[in-house]
């Protein structure tokens, strides 16, 4: 438990997909309500996330949070949120990378993989089409050459035939470097550069706040979670997470089905 001193706020750091809302892309009300209740009484809600940007202010928007910042594309961005801005935040901080060594890596090790390479605030550049709804933005299919040309925050490489198991045993087979990366829990690689996690973000985000280290919690369920999870004093494994991401954590709580996030969100209230 986060010890606290009389009502001094909290940093509390949520993931999205298999936290915040289902599998299914649903946020249910008891959710919404102890977010808010939380945000109400003061504490820093602060949404810490692989989507992009575009995919991340609607979750903002459903939360209700029209203050504070959001961690998004794993670390490699960070924005206010501000609704008197164009598009309704501030880009904060931004770290790309040279893609090309990874993606050259990649490049024909698995048969039916596609690459999506993020451009901010716009969508993806993308190898081949991805299945509806998985990227958000505008989305343009270029050559190989594009793809890799330009620095970049984030790049996904992504299967519809693989499992989680085959892209770990992927990156450990070719030797990724250099890179900071992520497998989902599906055949879904992101990559970001090198250093950069939500962990590292949010450690960015806790001193712009001025959050005591004590005061800090952090909600996730899956890979791209565990530097988080470490990085904060209470970090919370979702109940379906695999068993390397509890390990990480201090403490596990029900499924996202169950709502897994609410007790934790309830027991910052006074």
């Amino acid at each position: 438990m986060t010890a606290r001193n009389g009502s001094d706020p909290v940093l509390v750091a949520l993931d999205v997909d298999g936290t915040t809302i289902h599998h299914d892309g649903t946020m249910s009300p008891a959710v919404k309500d102890a977010v808010q209740a939380v945000a109400s009484e003061g504490h820093h809600v602060v949404i810490a996330t692989g989507r992009s940007v575009l995919a991340t202010l609607p979750i903002l928007e459903e939360l209700k949070l029209t203050t504070g910042f959001a961690v998004c594309s794993n670390g490699a961005i960070t924005i206010a949120i501000d609704p008197s801005a164009p598009g309704g935040y501030e880009q904060l901080e931004t770290v790309t990378f040279d893609p090309a060594p990874a993606l050259n890596l990649l490049r024909d090790s698995w048969p039916d993989a596609v690459v999506a390479v993020e451009e901010v605030g716009v969508g993806f550049k993308v190898s081949a089409p991805f299945p509806d709804g998985e990227l958000m933005g505008a989305l343009r299919v270029v050559p190989w050459e594009e793809l890799v040309s330009h620095p970049a925050t984030r790049v996904t490489f992504r299967s519809p035939t693989g499992t989680s198991e085959d892209f770990m045993d992927l990156v450990e087979r070719i030797g990724l470097h250099g890179v900071n990366y992520a497998v989902g829990f599906t055949a879904w690689l992101d990559i970001n550069p090198e250093g950069v996690s939500k962990g590292s973000a949010l450690e960015q985000v806790r001193r712009r706040i001025g959050v005591e280290p004590s005061l800090t919690v952090a909600v996730g369920d899956q890979r791209n979670d565990l530097e988080m999870l470490r990085w904060a004093a209470r970090g919370v494994a979702m109940g379906q997470a695999p068993d390397e991401v509890k390990q990480a954590a201090d403490e596990v709580t029900s499924d996202v089905d169950d709502d897994g996030l609410v007790p934790v969100l309830r027991s910052l209230l006074w």
